[in-house]
Order: C-alpha cells, then structure tokens, then sequence
C-alpha cells in the first residue's frame, strides 16, 4: 500500500514538475516574442546620432561637444521637411562625405589632429531619456561619428524623429516631436516610451530592459 501511495505521489510530483516549466517555457516564448516585435519596430521606427570620444579628457569631451554641435546644425538643414525614417537615412548615407568633413573642419579649428570615422549601421544602445520620452535598450540604426582613438564617452540623440533638437534639461518633449513619434508606432509601443511612471508600462519596459542586457534580444540586423 506504502509502495503504490509513493508511486502515485511520485507520479503526481513529476506531473507537477513537468507543467510547472512547460509553464514557465510558454511565458517566456510569450514575453519573447512580446519584446521582440516591439523592439524589432522602435529599431526601425528611429535613426539616431552616436559621438564618441577620443577619450575621457576635459579637452576631448568638450571637443566631442563641439563636433556634435555642428553635425546637428548640418544634419538639421537638410532634413527640415524630412517625414519618414527611410528618408533621413538616405540623406545621412549621401552626405556621409560631409558629415566626417565637417567633422575634421571642427576638429582642427579647435587645434587636434584626430582622424575621424563614419559609419551608419545598427548599433547597440543602452536605455536613454530624452525630456518625457525614454528608448529603452536596444539595437537602432545611427549615424556613428568615431574621433581619434574613440575610447572616450559617447554621446547620442535620435536624428528621426527630431529629438536632437529638444531641450533635455526642461523635462518635456514638444508636442510636435510627440506627434511624429506617434505616427511611426502603434499605441502600445508609444505608451511604452512615454508612460513609464505607469506601473504595467514600467514593468513592459524592463522586460525589454531584461532582454537586452542578457543578449535575448534578436531586433539587431
């Protein structure tokens, strides 16, 4: 009787066992595929602008400030009356030539010799706030400026929609701003970037968070 009441137990338990991890299998595929899709679209929703150090120098982070500075104000000529995504980064691709030829104009106004590289591809990126508005970790096509030995802290912003022109120190993103971020994601994913003092929003986002900093998320081209 003992014998045929632990084979039943015994049978029970493992029964247990195994839809407890099919369980935890299905909210993990769930939330996976959650995170995926909607990181897979805030990376091809934005363009952003990465600067980055020769080093972590006075003079090279005030250098890199300066650099910054005058590829926002070029970049900002040219994409006044830009409407999507796909169209700033063919303007950035055609004027790659200048925006490293601008930047070696600044560098050497301001006395340095560093070579300069230029890349646009899809880069990681840690979580950022922008005003009211946060991109939480992950892969994002940019417009990546090396300068010298770029060994020193970075700098970014997200070119598209036009975030690199707000006023981070006031807290608040233009409406204007919001309106075209708006019309490039669903309302669940403009939520998510806008609303993390939301309790469930704040819980999506570091989910996303979770994913990113663990190597799970597979939005990278």
């Amino acid at each position: 009787m003992k014998t045929l009441l632990s084979i039943i137990c015994s049978k029970q338990a493992k029964n247990s066992l195994i839809l407890i991890i099919l369980l935890f299998l299905y909210i993990f595929i769930c939330a996976f595929s959650y995170v995926n899709a909607v990181s897979t679209d805030l990376s091809e929703s934005f363009f952003r602008l990465h600067v980055i150090a020769n080093s972590d120098s006075d003079a090279d982070q005030a250098l890199k400030y300066k650099v910054r500075d005058n590829l926002i104000e070029y970049m900002n000529t040219l994409c006044t009356n830009v409407i999507s995504k796909e169209e700033a980064l063919e303007i950035a691709k055609n004027n790659k030539d200048n925006f490293k030829q601008i930047a070696e104009k600044t560098i050497s106004e301001n006395g340095f010799n560093y070579p300069v590289t230029v890349e646009i591809g899809n880069f990681s990126f840690p979580t950022k706030e922008y005003g009211d508005v946060s991109l939480p970790a992950g892969y994002y096509d940019a417009l990546r400026v090396k300068i010298g030995k770029a060994q020193g802290k970075n700098w970014w912003c997200v070119m598209f929609p036009p975030l690199c022109f707000v006023n981070v120190s006031s807290g608040i993103v233009p409406e204007e701003s919001k309106e075209q971020i708006k019309d490039e994601l669903n309302d669940e994913e403009y939520s998510i970037i806008t609303n993390v003092d939301n309790s469930e929003i704040k819980f999506k986002f570091g989910l996303i968070e979770w994913f990113m900093n663990n190597d799970l998320l597979t939005a990278k081209k």
